[in-house]
């Protein structure tokens, strides 16, 4: 039997296996179907108590959930790839996800751990200097990619779960891994918030892979520049015609779409902290010499806090149904996500460098981190500390060569054992009977 000091060596080669395997198959948000059934199968066998689905959050909160049709047809996919009928019964509609509790039924702290599972609408590169390429584990999905290590969180949550599983004869406590869809956009996390998994929670831990060009074996205990945000689509409805022979009869959605467009930009920036305003997507027309009766828009604000970024949504929204107005065309605007401004609990700055002291992975532990950014964890962080925990977003270092969100984006393999080591770490020490 292996001591427990060398769990995290015995598991790499394992955490290389599930990193790849769910790095080939990503899936966008809220149809993460064979994502959430993969994941469960592997803590199913473990013996945890699964949540899944409509059993793990909150359908009417979610944000963003894709059309019926398109559920329909991943659900159809699902099915052939093997999913079973009664979990994608649970997961029916987009209610992807799942809960896992281990309870040692002996007194301790209530541990919480977060996970996000989906993927981005990027083609991958097919490169040979890109190593899920190079190395055949690179994605099967077209325009669909694992782009900001998802795939890994994934893989660290189910290196957690196995240590638990694996020592739960000396634990205390209970423990909740979340496995959390449609992260990007800020949509899943509050549909998990509001089933209520955080309330009685003592301490709360999420990160990321990357977001910092760190050294790997570097762990950053907080970070500071998290961002509140909003995410809208709007649509933009006019009138076709003729552009050359009865022009004046049209009424042109693509230009309210780009007049928006270009004046969203000019927002005053806000003096009391950090704003921003993205377009990220325009979509308009049917033909050159057709006035264009759509158009669609995706966008986002966010701010340092969340009285900033209500300031740039006010004033997006503003510019949106003047550029509609002066177009002679109707904008219709859906709400589609957010995240809340947050902070980390530095008290657990010094528990977290003290109980990572033995860890041969760990080299070192930073006191923060500065990013910028925005994150729906902010939910069930600010959830968690409205209840009386703690809670904290870390870092586990890699070189980023590629930006996240990059076609060629990657990060290093061995950052893997690094942050379950952390995890485990912080079970040792906040559970350890």
């Amino acid at each position: 039997m292996l001591l427990k000091n060398g769990f995290t060596e015995s598991i790499k080669p394992k955490l290389q296996s599930w990193r790849r395997s769910f790095h080939q198959q990503p899936e966008l948000g809220f149809m993460e179907y064979y994502t959430t059934y993969k994941i469960g199968k592997e803590l199913e066998n473990l013996g945890f108590k699964l949540y899944v689905g409509q059993h793990a959050l909150k359908s009417e909160s979610r944000y963003g959930v894709p059309s019926k049709e398109l559920l329909q047809k991943k659900e159809s996919e699902a099915y052939f790839q093997g999913v079973e009928g009664d979990w994608l019964l649970h997961m029916h509609g987009g209610n992807t996800g799942l809960v896992a509790i281990w309870d040692t039924k002996s007194p301790g702290k209530h541990l919480a751990f977060r996970f996000d599972i989906d993927g981005l609408p990027i083609h991958e590169t097919e490169h040979e200097d890109h190593l899920p390429f190079a190395q055949g584990f690179s994605s099967s999905q077209k325009n669909v990619m694992h782009a900001c290590g998802h795939d890994g969180h994934i893989t660290i949550g189910l290196g957690l779960a196995q240590y638990i599983a694996e020592n739960a004869h000396d634990l205390n406590g209970k423990f909740t891994l979340l496995f959390q869809p449609a992260e990007e956009g800020g949509r899943g996390a509050k549909a998990m918030t509001d089933k209520g998994w955080l309330q009685d929670v003592d301490a709360f831990y999420t990160g990321h892979l990357g977001l910092r060009d760190l050294e790997v074996g570097t762990v950053a205990a907080t970070t500071k520049g998290f961002l509140a945000s909003s995410k809208l689509n709007v649509h933009f409805n006019g009138e076709s015609s003729h552009a050359g022979m009865k022009p004046e009869d049209g009424r042109n959605a693509l230009l309210a779409a780009a007049t928006t467009a270009t004046q969203l930009y000019s927002i005053p920036r806000h003096s009391e902290g950090v704003s921003r305003v993205n377009v990220g997507k325009l979509d308009a027309g049917s033909g050159r010499n057709i006035i264009a009766d759509r158009s669609y828009l995706e966008l986002e604000t966010r701010g340092e806090t969340g009285e900033i970024n209500q300031f740039m949504l006010d004033e997006a929204i503003r510019m949106i149904q003047a550029s509609a107005h002066m177009h002679n065309v109707e904008a219709s605007i859906d709400f589609v996500g957010e995240t809340e401004g947050m902070d980390c609990d530095e008290e657990l700055i010094d528990s977290i460098s003290s109980h990572c002291e033995s860890s041969s992975f760990i080299k070192e532990v930073l006191p923060t981190a500065d990013i910028s950014g925005s994150e729906d964890a902010s939910f069930m962080m600010n959830e968690v500390q409205a209840n009386g925990g703690l809670a904290t977003y870390m870092l586990f270092g890699t070189s980023l060569p590629y930006n996240h969100h990059h076609p060629s984006f990657d990060f290093e393999e061995d950052a893997l054992a690094v942050a379950v080591d952390t995890y485990i770490h912080l079970v040792k020490g906040e559970n350890t009977r």
